[in-house]
């Protein structure tokens, strides 16, 4: 058997997940909430509805707009909503 180098750290609670700071979906949240709009249908191509709405969600939770935005599936389509 080999050696495994390895070292052991006492820690107090582990930390919350923390996401990127910016992502390839940040520019179309940023879009829907500039714009007047207050429903929206949300296409792109290659992606699949149910995908497109958990990269969404991720997105809106982490810039926390929650509260003012909502993403839905309906028929195999990604809608965002203003609350």
């Amino acid at each position: 058997m080999s050696d495994l180098r390895f070292k052991l750290v006492d820690v107090e609670e582990k930390p919350h997940r923390k996401y990127r700071k910016g992502s390839k979906y940040d520019p179309i949240i940023d879009k829907f909430c500039d714009g007047k709009s207050n429903l929206v249908r949300v296409d792109v191509p290659g992606k699949e509805a149910n995908y497109l709405r958990l990269q969404l969600k991720k997105r809106i939770e982490a810039r926390e707009l929650d509260e003012q935005i909502e993403v839905s599936v309906v028929n195999n389509a990604a809608y965002l909503e203003k609350k």
